[in-house]
């Protein structure tokens, strides 16, 4: 059976949605770093989130599983603030897919950055070997060391 991508806009309306695909993807690293500023979201700051980092919701089968956003820093060069997909849909292609639908939306990107904690190797390479970025340096946000990615065109 053909399984189907889709991306929608997401809205107001979905921050409930939003909230609970956020803590499914997100838990492992709430438990494993003691914090995770993509957990525990309330509706009100996912509805503040919707409207200062656009998103877009991933849809899979018809069934809502995953979220990207990306906000123009300047002209041509964004950031990617989130891209999750809940564990149970993770490792079948949908992350990619996710990258290569926001580089076809944002038709004029120059750049995409992005950050994900250093030490999640399974995430640098995501970002790095299937999608094209290359670590540009590492900082510390909070107690978590992370590593900030860019892929230019």
């Amino acid at each position: 059976m053909f399984m189907k991508t889709e991306y929608r806009k997401a809205a107001a309306e979905d921050a409930e949605l939003l909230t609970e695909i956020y803590n499914a993807s997100f838990y492992k690293d709430y438990i494993r770093y003691g914090e995770c500023p993509a957990y525990g979201k309330t509706i009100e700051m996912m509805k503040l989130s919707i409207i200062e980092h656009p998103k877009f919701l991933i849809i899979y089968n018809s069934e809502p599983i995953g979220c990207i956003s990306c906000k123009e820093l300047k002209k041509g060069e964004y950031e990617i603030g989130c891209l999750c997909v809940i564990p149970e849909y993770q490792g079948k292609g949908i992350g990619t897919s996710a990258v290569e639908f926001i580089k076809s939306y944002y038709s004029d990107w120059k750049s995409f950055s992005l950050i994900t904690p250093a030490d999640k190797s399974e995430n640098i390479r995501f970002y790095t070997e299937k999608c094209g970025f290359y670590l540009q340096s590492d900082e510390m946000n909070g107690n978590v060391r992370v590593a900030r990615l860019i892929l230019k065109r």
